[in-house]
């Protein structure tokens, strides 16, 4: 799927599906999927629409296309409010492995991702207290994340 474009309202309902699969959108969750819907551009009506299409179970459309540039800056963000939570459930890395999995981010992009947030998180924070526990919270979710990925993965092909 590399250097592939993906359709947003795709991406959105296959997350949305994903955070569903307890039958709880805990708190966190919400927040993940509200950066989403932002982050893929979508109109404040269609995250609405997609989760009523999902209740129902009806088929929505794919979406305008987010092409792969795009794609790992929406991949970023969500990562980014994910990590700000520091104390991610299982549910939210199950999120971000199923982001990597659709827009195809490999070990080594997410590494750099990673590097990335850290040094973003060191240029805005000058608590060291906060920066340790929000770069302890990324560093243990790199490893949580790619397992998952690797199932998720896994399972797909």
């Amino acid at each position: 799927m590399s250097g592939e474009n993906v359709g947003a309202l795709s991406v959105f309902r296959t997350t949305t599906e994903v955070m569903l699969r307890d039958g709880v959108l805990t708190r966190e969750e919400k927040r993940l999927i509200i950066k989403l819907a932002n982050s893929l551009g979508l109109t404040k009506e269609e995250p609405a629409e997609v989760y009523s299409a999902i209740k129902e179970g009806r088929e929505t459309e794919t979406g305008r296309e987010v092409t792969p540039n795009e794609q790992e800056l929406v991949y970023t963000s969500v990562f980014e409010v994910a990590i700000v939570n520091a104390s991610l459930s299982k549910d939210e890395f199950a999120v971000l492995a199923h982001l990597r999995d659709q827009f195809n981010i490999d070990d080594e992009k997410h590494t750099r991702i990673e590097a990335n947030l850290r040094d973003m998180i060191r240029q805005r924070t000058e608590d060291e207290n906060v920066v340790d526990k929000l770069l302890g919270t990324l560093k243990d979710s790199v490893s949580l994340v790619g397992s998952l990925f690797d199932s998720v993965r896994t399972k797909s092909v």
